[in-house]
């Protein structure tokens, strides 16, 4: 989903920059209380847009993902009750779904075509240049992830670029050099680096189970399957010559090289039969289907299958994951055979016993230990240490920082250059950078620099403008809840 990150960066940025003001504003929004009865799937309506219950769990639950990623291993339950990122997720949600409702009263629409050009860009979904649907659905499941969710963010991201494109403001030359020379400011510091991994600790058989108690909803088992399963194997249909070439002449133009190039008769031949073998074993496929079915025939195993480990195509998968209790689904092919397979039970996740996740808890604990060794040592040793001295550094400056690497030196620089303190301590993913600032100047002006300095500025404007715009959204739209946000 990286790629998918980067190509939405300015959909990203917005999203982010929304939860900022959830964040800042959960606990003083007072939208209306409502009572839904019956409709307890339903925790908010916007406008006419209902917001289920799935919608505000998959808000969280991206959010945590995405603080989990910024805190990196000092993230954990507690901290996220203390940001109140639940309140923050559903404030958030309210929020995008305002703007999606402006989007709508504007009559902005996403076509399915715009949808579909936009699907096709992805590599990862793609199969010698082609898109390929299996592939595509496959990714998706690893992500937990449907194809109708995964196209509606797309849908999502469309309308908020069109959105966006309404609050295009180009900076002035003025602002573009003053700002310029203030995002560009250098230092002269010193730094420090201190790694989680060199955090000795040590957990008792009590503090694991403390753990275990405090967190066990994080330990689930998978989803898995109970499942009979009927095979049959590929078989011949002894087509004539005749057959083989008019089923050719018919389908020509399925029997292709990687390059497109079409397949010779000969060239095509053995595929062509494999292909008549396939119709042909297809309709005994059938028939032993609609045998099972009556109970006339017995399926020959019953298996049971965790959800990572169905051992079908993503097509396949995906087809037994939609098929209700006791039913029979038609049969498919893959692997030179046709299955019938029978659904037998869905059997949900649960908590897992303390024994059966012991060894992931103790996991999570250690990193939790060594992240808290690590803020005390990076504490202790801040007034005294004696690092690396680096002069002359600004925000473009990652490859002069020794010791992380570039994505860790660009996030260490941009958290510095935002601090207003001398002397302090960043967390970067598994490390604690210590740094105090020597000395600061002014940076010149530098006009290669105008592309970035724009960018960034027309980010703070279109966000300051979202925020007016959200306020006025908030008189504009009947908005209704359940759920109740802490109160300051």
């Amino acid at each position: 989903m990286i790629t998918w990150m980067q190509r939405h960066k300015k959909w990203l940025v917005i999203t982010i920059w929304i939860s900022t003001i959830a964040f800042v504003g959960a606990g003083f929004v007072g939208w209306g209380s409502y009572n839904y009865g019956s409709k307890g799937g339903v925790v908010a309506v916007v406008g006419n847009k209902e917001i289920t219950i799935d919608e505000y769990n998959q808000e969280y639950s991206k959010l945590y993902s995405q603080y989990a990623q910024l805190f990196g291993n000092s993230f954990n339950k507690e901290l996220a009750e203390q940001l109140r990122l639940s309140d923050v997720a559903f404030s958030q949600l309210l929020q995008k779904n305002l703007i999606m409702a402006y989007g709508s009263d504007l009559g902005l629409i996403v076509t399915q075509e715009e949808v579909a050009k936009e699907l096709i860009k992805y590599e990862e979904f793609k199969t010698d240049g082609r898109f390929d649907k299996d592939k595509y659905i496959k990714i998706l499941n690893q992500n937990r992830m449907s194809p109708k969710e995964f196209e509606d963010s797309i849908e999502s991201s469309i309308l908020f670029q069109k959105i966006q494109a309404l609050f295009n403001i180009e900076p002035t030359v003025n602002e573009i050099e003053n700002i310029s020379k203030l995002l560009f400011i250098e230092d002269d510091i010193t730094y420090k680096i201190l790694n989680i991994d060199d955090m000795k600790v040590t957990a008792t058989e009590d503090d694991i189970k403390k753990f275990y108690e405090d967190n066990k909803n994080f330990y689930k088992s998978e989803i898995s399957y109970d499942l009979e399963i009927k095979e049959l194997g590929l078989k011949s249909a002894s087509s004539t010559e005749e057959e083989i070439q008019s089923h050719y002449e018919k389908f020509k133009s399925d029997y292709k090289f990687e390059d497109g190039k079409l397949k010779s008769f000969e060239e095509a031949k053995e595929q062509v039969i494999k292909d008549l073998d396939e119709n042909f074993t297809k309709r005994e496929a059938l028939t032993l289907y609609l045998n099972l079915k009556k109970g006339e025939d017995s399926f020959e195993k019953k298996v049971t299958f965790e959800d990572s480990k169905l051992p079908f195509i993503a097509e396949n998968i995906e087809r037994i994951k939609e098929a209700k209790n006791t039913e029979i689904i038609k049969p498919f092919f893959e692997n030179d055979k046709f299955y019938v397979v029978k659904l037998s039970k869905i059997n949900p996740s649960t908590i897992l016993s303390y024994e059966d996740a012991k060894d992931k808890v103790l996991i999570d604990l250690t990193k939790e230990l060594k992240s808290k060794k690590l803020d005390e040592v990076a504490q202790n040793e801040l007034k005294e240490f004696k690092g690396i001295d680096v002069a002359g550094i600004n925000r473009a400056s990652a490859a002069k920082i020794q010791g992380l690497n570039e994505r860790e030196a660009i996030e260490f620089l941009n958290q510095l250059f935002a601090s207003s303190q001398k002397e302090s301590v960043i967390r970067v993913g598994s490390k604690a950078i210590l740094y105090r600032v020597n000395s600061s100047k002014m940076a010149n002006y530098d006009k290669s620099k105008d592309n970035f300095i724009k960018d960034e500025i027309k980010q703070v404007q279109e966000a300051d403008l979202i925020s007016n715009l959200l306020k006025k959204l908030e008189n504009s739209f009947t908005i209704k809840t359940s759920i109740q946000t802490t109160k300051e």
